[in-house]
């Protein structure tokens, strides 16, 4: 899929319900275009510990973001639950593209659409390692 072109529900194999908070709201009103980046953070790490096998505080191989990006659409605002929906466009021997999207809940009406580069390293080193075979698995599985 093209960068410009605009993802649907379909696109993407995983989806995470979040709830928009009070704080998420700026001056103007609506969700802060940082937060829509921690939205992005939760939903890929919640899969890479629940699915994957990753400890933050233990795991040998840990993940660096080194690149996000995002296209706003529509605004969100609190309160609102909304659909962060996740997909793998990339799976290299260390690293992966994440792409992801925010619908409004139970609906299709796109808000944001985005990626996500995680490049996995030795904890200690902070060298490129292979990508453990569990978390590997996990990310298999969410391939588009």
């Amino acid at each position: 899929m093209s960068i410009d072109a605009a993802p649907t529900r379909a696109d993407y194999p995983h989806t995470q319900r979040i709830d928009t908070r009070w704080m998420d709201n700026d001056a103007y009103g609506h969700v802060n275009n940082v937060v829509y980046y921690s939205y992005f953070d939760t939903v890929i790490n919640r899969v890479l510990i629940a699915d994957g096998g990753l400890d933050p505080a233990t795991s040998e191989a840990i993940g660096l973001c080194v690149e996000s990006g995002c296209r706003y659409v529509a605004p969100a605002s609190y309160p609102e639950a909304l659909d962060v929906m996740l997909r793998v466009a990339h799976l290299g021997r260390s690293s992966v593209r994440y792409e992801l999207g925010i619908f409004r809940a139970d609906r299709d009406a796109l808000i944001a659409h985005g990626h996500f580069v995680h490049v996995f390293v030795d904890r200690s080193t902070r060298r490129p390692t292979p990508l453990p075979e569990r978390l590997r698995a996990t990310l298999e599985r969410l391939r588009r």
